[in-house]
């Protein structure tokens, strides 16, 4: 577990134990009395990751190297520890058990979510469906423990929970953007995923549905791959999910005003970072960016 835990430090993916110590902070916490969340929240991800890696045979995945049975018992193991951690942590009864409380909604809502993603949902009904259960309340969860580790009342806890609702929601179209204009092909193309400027470009009604359709197929074809990104420009399929980020972002930032936080500061700072990644690519594509991006 050690040794996966360290691999796991060094993937180049979000670090969801961040989030509850900026949660913390918010409310007039110590750093230190999130560090049981963190550390929860680590393992729980990490037993995400190492299931969700083998449902979308990831070539980064841990079961590469050990199998499926080793890597579906470590993932057993990690989100058994997560619950321990919290177990062994200096916090008052009632507080551990809205925290245990939380972390088991996060755990079964994804299983739900990881369920429905297998199944390859379609249509954007299935894409939203998808996006509000194995995403988000992954974001809203570490947000919510957090605050609550940092002595917020339980509504003002429920308050973060909403803020890291919405920021999971975008983070899953953040991805979509970045996987789908990357080069080479993501497997989102390869895989059929219901990704959602792909599916925009598949079903909104424009003049180069038909010839993005066969494209889509010859995305291991870098000519072909590009035709199509070219495509998502043009037909809006770009535009239609920066209006969804950017309606997301504006309701974030209304939440964070209208909350009665000792510093909102880290919230905000860490939201910016998470978009740094989207803007740049938007820029190297020449691409209009909301100003909404730059506002939290």
């Amino acid at each position: 577990m050690a040794r996966v835990f360290d691999w796991a430090m060094t993937q180049h993916r979000i670090h969801l134990w961040e989030f509850p110590i900026y949660a913390c902070q918010a409310v007039g916490g110590e750093v230190a009395a999130a560090v049981p969340a963190a550390a929860a929240i680590s393992c729980l991800q990490l037993a995400l990751v190492l299931v969700d890696d083998m449902l979308d045979e990831d070539p980064r995945g841990m079961y590469r190297q050990l199998g499926h049975a080793a890597t579906a018992n470590l993932a057993f193991a990690f989100q058994s520890a997560a619950f321990r951690v919290i177990e062994r942590s200096p916090v008052d009864a009632e507080r551990r058990v809205a925290i245990h409380a939380a972390l088991a909604e996060m755990a079964l809502t994804v299983a739900l979510g990881q369920d429905l993603d297998a199944q390859n949902l379609g249509g954007e009904e299935g894409y939203w469906t998808i996006a509000q259960t194995k995403s988000a309340p992954c974001f809203a969860v570490t947000f919510r423990i957090g605050a609550l580790l940092g002595g917020a009342s339980p509504d003002l806890a429920k308050r973060l929970h909403d803020f890291g609702f919405l920021v999971g929601v975008n983070l899953n179209i953040y991805d979509d953007l970045i996987d789908a204009l990357q080069s080479p092909a993501r497997p989102d193309w390869k895989q059929g995923r219901n990704n959602l400027a792909i599916l925009y470009a598949l079903t909104a009604d424009h003049p180069e549905r038909a010839q993005f359709e066969k494209l889509r197929t010859q995305a291991d074809d870098p000519r072909s791959l590009e035709t199509a990104q070219q495509i998502l420009i043009r037909c809006g399929a770009i535009s239609y999910c920066l209006y969804h980020i950017a309606e997301r972002h504006r309701s974030a930032r209304q939440l964070l005003d209208s909350t009665p936080l000792v510093d909102p500061d880290p919230l905000r700072k860490l939201i910016g970072r998470q978009v740094q990644p989207l803007v740049a690519l938007l820029e190297s594509i020449g691409s209009a960016i909301p100003p909404e991006l730059g506002m939290i």
